[in-house]
């Protein structure tokens, strides 16, 4: 989900521009839906990133058993 911050920030700008801007044709509504979607998703990928950053020393532990 963090590798995919910039595509879901991509995905966003796109389907608001074509969204809000002022276009009229038959399939508006499903792309203001697509940028709600979008847009949660950028914004769970964001906070990711922010609260679970990666680390590359985590050590693994056997479980007992």
């Amino acid at each position: 989900m963090k590798n995919y911050t910039l595509i879901f920030l991509a995905l966003t700008v796109i389907t608001g521009l074509i969204g809000f801007t002022g276009m009229n044709f038959f399939g508006i509504p499903a792309v203001r839906v697509l940028f709600v979607i979008f847009a949660d998703l950028l914004v769970i990928s964001v906070l990711a990133k922010i609260f679970f950053p990666e680390t590359e020393n985590m050590k693994l532990q056997r479980v007992k058993k």
